[in-house]
């Protein structure tokens, strides 16, 4: 039986996107800081494999609390966001392992959770050596949602010569439990998922305070890097999203603030991760490192 054009044409259609769409890697990379190793993914645009001679920017984009680092890759609704992201901008896209609840700093209680060292220095090493990447701060954006947004800022904050410009998607960006409204039990909980990263939780300053993000926008004003921030208006963290972005317009440091409907889910992150990567691309082509 002879196909009719129409039915041979969308085949062909469908086998060249399946040839030439990104990829997906798992490394995994060891933590001297942990010993241990842990995992990350790597979206690896199409065109990297034809394009031999050329360098490729990262996007760090880093998980929430109670997950993983494959989830960017698995519970978006739209599954091949990541893989379209990566070959729009012809970037590589990395999502390293957090833990549930490290908010991606270096426990002063826990030795075995340093993933502010993790990140900065042997994930990003790791990358660099097994890829063509451009491995200078011009090539490298951050950004994550939730846990991952304030990972994302305060990584960003406290290493500005590693990142060209950083974001969150529905930060989390204040640790402190005396800020918040909360009843006996919610208190009990956080406490419970706090304390074996920050200790007790004693008066200001303390280890929760210190290393909040809320507490942190006059590094971000000095160190001057690009910032992208945005968060759903029903999403239970807009009062802190809020009082960041006030804080930041306060001591005059640029950066870009969004509010959308939604809430703290995939479906606000899925369509929030398109815009970090609008304003990304702006910070690479002016630095002279996106790949065209």
């Amino acid at each position: 039986m002879r196909i009719p054009h129409l039915l041979l044409f969308l085949l062909l259609l469908l086998t060249s996107f399946g040839t030439h769409a990104a990829r997906v890697d798992t490394l995994a990379i060891p933590s001297a800081a942990m010993q241990r190793p842990y995992r990350a993914a790597v979206v690896v645009p199409a065109s990297y494999a034809k394009n031999k001679q050329a360098r490729y920017p990262v996007l760090y984009l880093l998980h929430g609390a109670y997950g993983h680092f494959a989830d960017w890759t698995s519970k978006t609704p739209d599954k091949t966001l990541l893989h379209r992201l990566a070959d729009q901008y012809n970037l590589l896209i990395v999502t390293p392992e957090g833990e549930t609840f490290s908010f991606y700093l270096n426990s002063p209680v826990n030795p075995a959770s340093q993933f502010e060292t993790y990140i900065t220095k042997e994930v990003i090493g790791q990358i660099d050596r097994s890829y063509r990447t451009v491995a200078r701060k011009e090539g490298r954006v951050i950004t994550g949602l939730s846990m991952g947004g304030h990972g994302a800022l305060y990584l960003s904050a406290r290493h500005p010569e590693l990142f060209a410009a950083a974001g969150s998607m529905s930060g989390a960006l204040d640790l402190s439990i005396t800020n918040r409204k909360l009843n006996p039990q919610e208190a009990q909980q956080r406490q419970s998922l706090f304390n074996p990263i920050l200790g007790p939780e004693g008066p200001a300053p303390n280890a929760y305070s210190t290393n909040s993000v809320v507490n942190m926008t006059d590094a971000l004003y000095r160190n001057g890097l690009p910032l992208i921030i945005d968060c759903g208006v029903d999403d239970f963290l807009i009062d802190i999203n809020r009082e960041v972005h006030r804080r930041l317009v306060y001591n005059h440091t640029p950066h870009d603030y969004t509010e959308r409907p939604g809430a703290h889910t995939w479906d606000y992150w899925q369509n929030a991760l398109p815009y970090h990567l609008v304003f990304f691309q702006k910070v690479l082509e002016a630095g002279g490192v996106a790949v065209k």
